[in-house]
């Protein structure tokens, strides 16, 4: 770890009404007091001075702040000049550009964050809907990484039990009772991949949840895309088979993400690009959480029947579509208001409802409780406890040596604590932290 002095501009580039420079380090107090126009900066009071003959502004000192350094915030007037002025000042005095995330990653060497809490802070960052914002908060404010905590603590008691026979081993004592060590398996098993599980939700929300929209040709898909978006992003004609290719678009439908996938109409088609597209349109029917199956209400049935067959087992909504010219709005034995949703793209009737259907569908998922797992560094590491942890309970199951049993359960620790940090290297830490932005 690296003790030397840093400095960095905190906010966004360019020209703004206010801007932060920050430095940290052992050197950071000193450093801003010689440039600065008073003689001492008092603990996390803000203090107007003046910054030598660049700017007057905000001076903070934080004996130990974000990084669990000396810190002092020294908020100035947003001219370019200015913050380059005040930065180079700093340099002179000694201090060093600080590097992408260097702060965070100070912060965590420090043990301010987690690995885990950490990488939240760039996910706040990024965060542009309340979904995803819920999401990164609730990992940075511990909830993930206490969850990590408690597993890695069971795994810990369990190794150490196992260990403690292979000290006693010409006695032929058994600290745990295998069928107790059986359960806590169990139960570790159950919480990891409940997590494995959650991460297509999580994973949905932090990059938008895949919604496709599917039919036959002139249902009506693209001029469905263009009311949700409100919009004219599809172009819509009479013609059947208009769409060749998908068309993606992202939408925030009651403060949660979606990816809106416009596809080609599925048919029985010769046409050689016409079938490239409907294979696309499958694609996205297998990769979408949630399908829109829009259906042409002026139709016959039967044309889109044999789609449905295909969605079965899926979240799909029944979309049925220029309910302005149906003069008697059914589908089979479905009732308005059920399962299928009677709507005029066109005219724009149903489609408010139809969108907070869409919201409805994923929202009791996100607000059921528990962690949600987003980042897919976290997932390869928890599938490899999973898997290390199936190989102990088959251990215990045959019989097999206790020291033998213990390398697995070391296994398990050591995967878990790539995620939390406990176990970590600085090619994982470099590659983490120079995704962030310089400043933070």
């Amino acid at each position: 770890m690296r003790n030397d002095t840093i400095v960095a501009i905190a906010t966004p580039a360019g020209v703004g009404g206010i801007a932060v420079v920050r430095v940290s380090g052992s050197d950071a107090l000193s450093m801003a007091l010689s440039h600065l126009s008073v003689g001492t900066l008092e603990p996390r009071h803000a203090t107007y001075c003046r910054f030598d003959d660049i700017d007057d502004g905000i001076a903070v000192y934080y004996p130990a702040g974000y990084t669990g350094e000396p810190t002092v915030e020294f908020s100035c007037h947003g001219s370019i000049y200015v913050q380059q002025a005040i930065v180079q000042a700093f340099v002179d005095s000694g201090a060093r550009m600080a590097e992408p995330g260097e702060y965070t990653m100070r912060a965590f060497l420090n043990g301010r964050l987690d690995l885990s809490q950490a990488e939240a802070v760039a996910d706040l960052i990024d965060a542009a809907t309340p979904a995803q914002h819920r999401l990164a908060v609730s990992q940075l404010r511990g909830g993930y990484a206490e969850e990590l905590k408690s597993l890695r603590q069971q795994l810990l008691d369990l190794t150490s039990l196992l260990e403690l026979e292979l000290d006693f081993s010409q006695e032929d004592v058994e600290f745990a009772d295998r069928s107790q060590l059986q359960n806590l398996l169990h139960r570790l098993t159950d919480a990891v991949t409940k997590l494995i599980n959650s991460f297509q939700m999580g994973n949905a929300i932090k990059h938008g949840i895949p919604l496709a929209i599917v039919g036959v040709p002139n249902a009506g898909k693209s001029t469905l895309l263009n009311a949700l978006l409100n919009d004219d992003r599809a172009i819509v004609s009479p013609i059947p088979g208009t769409t060749r290719d998908t068309i993606e678009e992202t939408l925030v439908i009651e403060g949660i993400p979606f990816r809106l996938i416009d596809t080609a109409g599925i048919r029985r088609s010769g046409d050689t690009v016409e079938q490239l597209g409907i294979e696309r349109s499958r694609k996205a029917m297998k990769d979408a959480e949630i399908v829109l199956c829009v259906c042409d209400g002026t139709a016959s049935v039967d044309e889109t029947e044999w789609i449905l067959e295909g969605l079965k087992n899926r979240k799909c909504l029944l979309v049925m579509n220029k309910a302005d010219r149906m003069a008697n709005p059914r589908y089979g034995n479905i009732e308005p208001g059920s399962d299928c949703y009677y709507i005029s793209a066109l005219t724009g009737e149903g489609i408010e409802e139809l969108k907070h259907r869409i919201a409805q569908s994923v929202r009791k998922n996100m607000d059921a409780g528990g962690i949600l797992l987003s980042n897919a560094r976290h997932l390869e590491a928890l599938r490899n406890v999973a898997a290390a942890l199936q190989q102990v309970e088959g251990g215990l199951a045959d019989g097999i040596p206790a020291d033998l049993v213990a390398v697995d359960l070391r296994d398990a620790l050591y995967h878990l604590g790539t995620i939390t940090g406990d176990v970590t290297n600085d090619e994982v830490l470099g590659n983490i932290f120079s995704r962030f932005c310089v400043g933070k």
